[in-house]
């Protein structure tokens, strides 16, 4: 999957995704400081993302959308979502298990993973998108490749790290028809977000751009304009209902309504 529509990088931004890929496979963060004007602009910042995500040398499993709403587009300075690829190790059945150890500071997000069961298309109506895909309970781990990153990572470093890419926990996936009776159904999904079996958090889908499906469109769109397809098998993980907490260890359990289902997932 080449980003045939993106700009080439200079030297400083070859040196810059190398630097991301140094820090995403030994977890020792950058300094944004260093790094902050070497992106000035949304396609360059994307094509830092696809080099840095060609250097891991593993097969991309999805992407993940970020800036879903109007808070968090307003938090880093932008009026449209954002998009980071995931490599295959990075997508994992619930109930999972994760090692801060191996984290930088992630934090936590209550999101729907759709997976694409055929081709999507930017043609595809939302329509399309629900009878195309499979939807799944999600919870992301994002995080990022420098230090002291949130809320005040730049957005071109933002992008340039894979939209924040860490992990993503998925239940049981099913037919989306088969979960929303409409389109319109996928914007009602309530959501309880529960650590050591405290509630910390709550939210509905509709905070995803008005309905997660909106967000999918989006991404498929996206990624056509840069010369990419979304075959089937690859999942998406659609943006968050809640404003993040972070991660820490113990016991993290989503559950969402509308026969969605729940993950699970324990820290150490």
């Amino acid at each position: 999957m080449s980003n045939t529509n993106l700009p080439t990088l200079n030297e400083k931004q070859e040196q810059f995704a190398q630097a991301l890929a140094q820090a995403f496979s030994t977890n020792q963060a950058l300094n944004m400081d260093d790094w902050k004007d070497v992106v000035t602009d949304d396609d360059t910042a994307y094509a830092v993302a696809a080099k840095f995500n060609s250097l891991k040398g593993k097969a991309t499993g999805g992407y993940k959308v970020s800036l879903t709403s109007e808070n968090t587009q307003k938090l880093f300075n932008s009026n449209s979502p954002l998009y980071g690829a995931l490599d295959n190790s990075r997508w994992l059945s619930s109930p999972a298990t994760l090692e801060l150890k191996n984290l930088n500071e992630a934090l936590v997000e209550c999101e729907l993973v759709f997976t694409a069961k055929e081709e999507l298309l930017p043609t595809d109506s939302l329509e399309d998108l629900l009878r195309k895909t499979t939807v799944a309970a999600g919870l992301e781990v994002p995080d990022a490749r420098f230090a002291a990153w949130f809320p005040a990572l730049p957005k071109h470093l933002v992008m340039s790290d894979g939209s924040v890419g860490g992990f993503v926990v998925f239940g049981e996936e099913r037919n989306a028809a088969d979960v929303f009776k409409t389109v319109d159904d996928a914007a009602k999904v309530p959501m309880k977000l529960t650590f050591n079996g405290e509630e910390v958090a709550t939210g509905v889908s509709s905070e995803v751009l008005g309905n997660p499906y909106k967000s999918l469109q989006w991404l498929v769109g996206k990624l056509a304009s840069q010369g990419q397809k979304f075959p089937a098998g690859l999942r998406v993980s659609s943006g968050t209902f809640n404003f993040p907490p972070s991660l820490a260890a113990g016991e993290w359990e989503v559950e969402y309504g509308s026969g969605v289902g729940s993950v699970k997932l324990t820290v150490k």
